[in-house]
């Protein structure tokens, strides 16, 4: 999210620009206001208002079609401009044009009936003015506090601004003051799945689509929902159902989408014929570049090497379109030999990438010490017996790129273990207990966990079970959260869960970190992989949060080294097992013929028998990761320990 500071000193040149603009018109310096509202757009694309002035222009210039022009643009980009609508009904008056003319007076006249206040602060936020908005908003608030709309809108600008917990709590009052307020239930339905409750949000999007099934936007969000519940194969078709009448920008999306479902869901073929049929809808779209190169078995030809770098190298891509082509072509290049430019287009797009990352690495390295310091041996031994008391689950934690997936697959081809996916809960419990860095998503206050409970883990253990119940589908007894970064939270776990099991899959610094840096992950996931400093920090504090688990709770971790799982996979799995308690099942070496979802980037590669190549593949770029190897320190033979 953009900084205060940086966003109030944005809108103050902004406004300062369009009073510049306002001054010269009044002073009728028409061409010089026009010259200052189009450095403003360049600056300012979506800024309402400075359309809106542009119409005042042309209008004193007599020029009622680029007037008309303008102030579309200007109600396109905030439909709450009572000026703008009042300009355009008069000049489709003007014009001849009767029936757009009452369209625009009637928004006047909707406008006009609503309070002042929530005019003014729809505006403000259309313009994303938030902090103005918000303080309109409060003010009327306190004189009408049960205004549905008002508070519909403070939702708004509270999740805009990254409070979904405010979010989510003014929504749910506007449903109970309002239940048919159907706009109000489709931004519930986002931030509940912005909240990491995806069940809560497909039954939101169910009762909207009860009441209009073909609305695009209610089934693109139940589709959503279905996607973070791990249900891919009811979008294939949903998507396929909404690229009827899409234009162009959509159907890249709805292409994209359906692709990443039909991967997910093993169906490669047919993923990358959309990936393709997204590309024809949009050529430069990065994202769809990068998903097939994300595909890991996909090769591109020297065409489309040459089209990428073509878009990636073109002023007017945008920093994510360059960053998903940046490490597409980093991957392309890598294919075909040309180790050299593959490394300096990695390194480009990780430079972008970092850029826009908030990752701080002392905040790991303090949560690091703060759980050291919490969780001792004396702490567990006063809380032995707390929590369910069910064995179900089975974490899988590490760090990315260290194998996981691989020992996942291996296990959900047991006939006692289901695989489900990287689930959310035990980061949303930490998060509820201790607070979450903004920044890095860990626990803000530790301490927060020496007051839980007997009680409070016992039901904390219940909840878990409760709420992942709606990811087993299989009726097995074991169930995997291959969430790796749980390794943080391996001491609450032991609390609510201490028959779990859990299991630490831990890979070669060099190979696993390499991995990462040349790993795009969605969103803000992994924000520490996009720098040579960064994921080496971030290797050596697990490597110490691991061996202080191993000190407090030892034997409680199975370690399972990747490397000896490749170099011996019927050894490898076997030991696996006997790790896990499970009997020994001839399934787990034929991993690749077990059909499942699999969301990962590694999950074409885990539908292959098992291949070496993940070993040495960092050894191409010796050359240049020397600075890496440095920062690892003594990671590079402690992690054996």
């Amino acid at each position: 999210m953009m900084n205060a500071d940086v966003m109030n000193t944005g809108v103050s040149e902004r406004e300062a620009l369009l009073r510049e603009a306002q001054n010269l018109r009044a002073h009728q310096r028409l061409p010089e206001a026009l010259h200052t509202l189009a450095r403003l757009q360049a600056a300012y694309p979506r800024f309402s208002r400075l359309y809106q002035e542009r119409g005042h222009c042309h209008i004193q210039q007599g020029n009622a079609p680029a007037a008309i022009d303008a102030l579309r643009e200007a109600v396109r980009l905030n439909p709450t401009l009572p000026a703008s609508w009042d300009m355009l009904a008069q000049l489709f008056r003007l014009t001849g044009d009767p029936a757009q003319a009452a369209t625009a007076a009637q928004r006047v006249a909707t406008l006009q009936q609503l309070p002042t206040e929530i005019v003014v602060a729809n505006s403000l936020y259309a313009d994303a003015d938030f902090e103005l908005a918000e303080d309109v908003l409060r003010a009327y608030l306190g004189k009408d506090g049960d205004n549905v709309g008002a508070l519909h809108l403070l939702a708004r600008i509270r999740r805009d601004v990254a409070d979904v917990d405010e979010a989510e709590r003014l929504l749910s009052i506007v449903l109970e003051l309002a239940p048919d307020y159907h706009a109000a239930r489709f931004d519930y339905a986002m931030v509940l799945l912005q909240k990491q409750k995806p069940l809560a949000a497909r039954q939101e999007a169910q009762r909207l689509l009860a009441r209009d099934p073909d609305n695009r936007d209610y089934l693109k969000q139940y589709g959503a929902a279905c996607l973070a519940l791990g249900d891919h194969e009811p979008v294939i078709d949903l998507y396929g159902r909404l690229l009827s009448g899409a234009i162009a920008a959509e159907a890249a999306d709805l292409r994209l989408w359906r692709a990443n479902a039909l991967k997910v869901t093993g169906r490669q073929a047919e993923a990358i014929a959309d990936y393709r049929a997204s590309l024809a809808a949009r050529p430069d779209y990065g994202v769809a570049w990068f998903s097939l190169s994300n595909l890991k078995t996909y090769r591109f030809s020297h065409e489309d090497i040459a089209r990428m770098r073509v878009a990636e190298a073109r002023p007017a891509t945008h920093d994510m379109d360059r960053i998903y082509l940046g490490f597409a072509i980093g991957k392309a290049l890598e294919d075909v030999g040309d180790y050299e430019a593959s490394w300096q287009y990695y390194m480009r797009a990780n430079a972008l990438r970092r850029s826009l990352s908030r990752w701080r690495p002392e905040v790991a390295q303090d949560c690091a010490q703060n759980l050291k310091r919490i969780f001792t041996t004396e702490f567990f031994a006063a809380r032995s017996g707390w929590g369910a008391s069910d064995p179900a689950p089975v974490f899988i934690v590490g760090l990315p790129r260290s194998g996981s997936t691989l020992i996942e697959q291996i296990l959900a081809s047991h006939s006692k273990v289901e695989g489900t996916q990287e689930l959310t809960e035990i980061g949303r419990y930490a998060a509820e207990l201790c607070g979450r860095d903004p920044d890095c998503d860990l626990p803000l206050e530790p301490d927060a966990l020496l007051r839980l409970t007997a009680g409070q883990a016992r039901e904390l253990g219940e909840r878990f079970l409760n709420e992942t119940r709606t990811y087993r589908r299989l009726g097995r007894p074991f169930f995997i959260d291959k969430m790796p970064n749980n390794f943080w939270h391996i001491g609450l776990i032991h609390l609510i869960l201490p028959r779990a099991t859990l299991i630490d899959v831990r890979r070669e610094p060099m190979a696993c970190a390499f991995s990462n840096l040349k790993q795009l992950f969605g969103t803000t996931n992994q924000e520490f992989t996009y720098g040579v400093n960064d994921i080496a920090r971030y290797y050596r504090t697990y490597l110490d949060i691991m061996q202080h688990w191993e000190a407090v709770l030892p034997g409680r971790v199975v370690r399972v080294p990747y490397e000896a799982v490749v170099e011996d996979i019927d050894s490898g799995v076997q030991r696996l097992l006997e790790g896990c308690g499970l009997p020994f099942e001839p399934g787990c070496l034929r991993f690749h013929d077990t059909q499942r979802s699999i969301r990962t980037p590694s999950s074409e590669q885990v539908r292959q028998p098992i291949g070496r190549e993940g070993l040495t593949q960092w050894q191409n770029y010796a050359p240049w990761l020397e600075p890496l190897r440095n920062a690892l320190g003594d990671a590079i033979t402690r992690y054996r320990n």
